[in-house]
């Protein structure tokens, strides 16, 4: 899964790709390095953001889903927590939504991916982006996130969620500590009991600046792709990053090791 920031202020590439002309090009280009799904964001998700309004959200990511729809040939997803934002990216030609609440922050969401018939992510967040990071604390990291997942999957499925089309993601660095975010990975097959797809998304994030050495955004290729390598050892399905080219290759050799190919 490749990201595409619509955004002016995202932690890791914000501005980049906020041009509609530069967004659509660069998931061109994310397909052709091998990405399965293009992921795109309006808002910023990055600890201490502040929220956008929908329609500004709707104005940053409709025309670009518009403009690639029928020129990329793979799936399009759309990186919201918002039913209206998600409901005007469908239409417009996105047929996955990524929620980071898990189905939490807006009660019509369910509805709405029910309604379009399309696969959802489900991912654990404590707390909200604004606040997210003031000193996360858990009794249980694990059976809690878990609890959290289940309780996502009984939502989407009384909603009329296809049980086949849900995708469970544990949030690496929404609401988690340097070593919240190593159990995770470390441990992440314990998520595969919940018999569901598991997508792991390490990309760039700050746990792997501060094990490094308190390395910059830009310098965080290599322990991404070792968080990658484990997490797809351990059993994640998806991978969302920034630097699909690069991912590519390490998603292949990980496979490889593990089937033992």
């Amino acid at each position: 899964m490749g990201i595409l920031n619509v955004t002016p202020d995202s932690f890791s590439d914000g501005g980049l790709f906020f041009n509609k002309n530069t967004a659509v090009n660069h998931a061109l280009r994310m397909q052709d390095e091998g990405a399965d799904i293009v992921d795109i964001g309006g808002e910023s998700a990055r600890p201490g953001a502040e929220r956008i309004s929908v329609r500004e959200e709707i104005r940053r990511v409709v025309p670009v889903i518009e403009a690639i729809a029928h020129r990329i040939k793979i799936p399009v997803s759309i990186d919201t927590y918002k039913s209206e934002v998600a409901r005007a990216a469908l239409s417009a030609g996105a047929s996955i939504v990524n929620d980071i609440s898990g189905l939490r922050f807006d009660k019509k969401m369910p509805e709405v991916v029910a309604g379009h018939k399309v696969p959802v992510v489900i991912m654990h967040i404590q707390g909200t982006p604004r606040n997210m990071q003031k000193a996360p604390v858990y009794k249980a990291l694990i059976p809690e996130i878990m609890d959290y997942l289940r309780c996502g999957i009984e939502i989407a499925r009384n909603a009329g969620v296809d049980d086949n089309k849900i995708i469970l993601d544990p949030g690496i660095g929404f609401g988690k500590t340097v070593e919240h975010n190593l159990e995770i990975i470390k441990r992440l097959n314990k998520f595969t009991g919940l018999e569901k797809p598991i997508l792991l998304g390490p990309s760039r994030k700050s746990f792997i600046g501060k094990i490094s050495g308190d390395l910059p955004v830009t310098e965080r290729l290599e322990g991404t792709a070792a968080a990658v390598a484990v997490g797809i050892f351990n059993g994640a399905s998806i991978i969302r990053a920034h630097d699909v080219k690069e991912m590519v290759r390490v998603a292949r050799v990980a496979d490889a090791i593990k089937r033992g190919f």
